[in-house]
């Protein structure tokens, strides 16, 4: 196994997982198979009880795993199948070796951060990059490893340690693995600007080299050799003069010194790689040149250039509680620019804050619920994303209510959908006070509730997590027909509410058509109305599976629907 170690600066969240995307998608270009891993030193177990304000979406996978954004990145650039075991936290580190302590496993032993802790990262590195990811037999050919944060983190230390002794232990001759990871510094957040200068990296990089390293006790450089490639974003290309002066400061050669400038669209990252032969580099390092191809990025592209020379627009309201960071609806936004491109469409996004659609905005805020409120009547269709607590689920309602009797495209996701049938029993069932146990826990009308097989004392991975199927009992409806005339489809799940089995009956004799069912033929999936162009709700998430050359057939439904509306 190959690794290409993608570590980072002093600002964390500014391109390292972009970076590492990309670099995967070029190593794929030229004929290697590539798996990820994603590194987190948070103490969390995982990113399930995270709040999105703080760390964007969760992302979850196929097996259940809530794991950083990051993952939904190299889900989507590498078109892979990742695990819950491709996102290393400390928490699990310390909680794998904590249970193997109270087992016994290390009798007489004193426990340590070194050798115990660093060895079950090295572990857990060798063990998870063998995992086959694409769907083929067989362990990868190279593994981009992205350790999150910024290098001098105290959380960092022990990864970085551990990946130091990795750094020799894979060049053991039984191995016969290259002596060093490939190693890759994205200095994000150093070089921000308009103006080609490099004195803000030479504080962070002499620092590395010892002169002020009190602070840290070491880091990037003085831990590692001297890194490969240095990754610098910036507003636009570097100057050659500028790469020169890198080159003196960071002791690597001027063509090992990339720039990820600013590009239209994000499709862009490979390119910009490949332009500046960052495979080259790379491919050398791993001794894989024999083995690897020219880096064909035709279909890259196609989709960058295709993107760039969009003209219609689809006007999509995002009514949703956590607007204040666009990423905590990633894969949402992800999952449109898939299924608008795909239909010749350019995404004009508006956010809307669900509660200065309520009807107390207008008393607090009124100038904030009047400008939500233009912005959903003008808009082409409505999408209500997931989200947990009661925040701004008047403002939902209000707007699946606007979408429903204005026949306006509308698709409600999770919660969406969770709305959608709320909104429905008051409306047209004529039950004012039905609502979710989540929201009001004495509602007489109960239409959505906590699922019994939930857990009311745990919160982390206790919900109904994971790719789960759903058997689509009409195959004349509307959902059926978008993913192909099947008779069940297989998403992926995130909730702890559902809604009510017992109001089944008297949603469907009053008009909600209840499509799909889970494998018992009780729980709620999907819904549809039959006198509108397209209003759909999921209980899924169909967004994480979306892939730029898979759109999501719910996604790519309602952009054709919103632009012929």
């Amino acid at each position: 196994m190959k690794y290409v170690l993608v570590t980072g600066g002093v600002v964390s969240g500014l391109g390292k997982g972009v970076t590492a995307s990309s670099i995967g998608v070029v190593l794929e270009a030229c004929g290697l198979r590539v798996t990820s891993i994603k590194i987190d030193p948070y103490l969390n177990t995982d990113a399930g009880t995270m709040s999105p304000f703080e760390h964007g979406e969760v992302f979850v996978l196929d097996d259940g795993g809530e794991v950083d954004l990051d993952l939904g990145n190299y889900e989507r650039f590498l078109d892979v199948t990742l695990t819950k075991d491709n996102n290393i936290t400390t928490g699990k580190i310390y909680q794998s070796v904590l249970d193997k302590e109270r087992k016994g496993d290390y009798l007489g032993k004193t426990v340590q951060v070194v050798p115990h802790i660093t060895d079950a990262i090295k572990d857990w590195i060798e063990s998870v990059s063998l995992i086959p990811v694409d769907g083929k037999e067989g362990q990868a050919d190279v593994c981009v490893i992205e350790l999150g944060g910024t290098v001098g983190d105290i959380e960092s230390m022990p990864f970085i340690e551990a990946l130091r002794q990795l750094s020799f232990s894979v060049g053991k001759p039984d191995k016969k693995i290259l002596p060093y990871p490939c190693e890759l510094d994205s200095c994000s957040g150093c070089c921000w600007g308009a103006e080609n200068k490099a004195n803000t990296t030479q504080c962070p990089r002499t620092k590395s080299f010892g002169i002020d390293s009190s602070l840290f006790g070491m880091s990037l450089c003085s831990v590692f050799d001297m890194p490969l490639i240095f990754i610098f974003p910036f507003l636009q290309p570097l100057l050659e003069a500028t790469k020169a002066k890198l080159s003196q400061f960071c002791h690597v050669p001027a063509a090992n010194i990339l720039n990820i400038h600013d590009v239209p669209n994000i499709w862009h990252v490979p390119l910009l790689l490949r332009n500046q032969n960052a495979h080259h580099s790379i491919l050398k390092q791993l001794n894989l040149t024999s083995v690897a191809t020219a880096p064909d990025l035709d279909s890259w592209t196609k989709m960058a250039e295709t993107f760039d020379n969009l003209t219609d627009h689809v006007k999509i309201a995002m009514v949703g509680k956590y607007i204040g960071l666009t990423d905590s609806y990633l894969s949402v936004v992800k999952a449109l620019l898939h299924a608008c491109i795909a239909c010749s469409l350019k995404p004009q996004i508006e956010w809307i804050a669900a509660s200065d659609l309520e009807d107390e905005s207008e008393k607090s805020t009124p100038e904030a619920h009047a400008a939500a409120w233009k912005i959903l009547k003008s808009a082409e269709c409505v999408l209500v994303p997931g989200g947990f607590g009661d925040r701004g689920v008047s403002g939902m309602v209000l707007a699946a209510k606007y979408a429903r009797e204005n026949k306006v495209p509308y698709l409600g996701i999770c919660l969406g959908m969770q709305i959608a049938v709320i909104e429905f029993a008051r409306s047209v069932l004529g039950l004012e006070r039905a609502n979710s146990t989540e929201f009001d826990a004495q509602t007489p009308d109960p239409v959505v509730i906590f699922m019994p097989e939930g857990s009311r004392t745990h919160m982390g991975s206790t919900m109904r997590l994971g790719s789960r199927r759903t058997h689509l009992e009409s195959r004349d409806s509307l959902t059926s027909k978008l993913y192909g005339d099947v008779c069940y489809v297989d998403e992926r799940h995130r909730h702890r509410y559902e809604v009510n089995p017992e109001v089944s009956q008297v949603l469907e004799e009053a008009g909600l058509r209840l499509v799909g069912k889970d494998d018992t033929g009780k729980r709620i999936e999907v819904i549809e109305l039959h006198d509108h162009p397209f209003y759909v709700g999921v209980q899924f998430h169909p967004e994480f599976k979306s892939r730029p050359t898979r759109p999501s057939p719910l996604f790519l439904g309602k952009s054709l629907f919103s632009f012929q509306n």
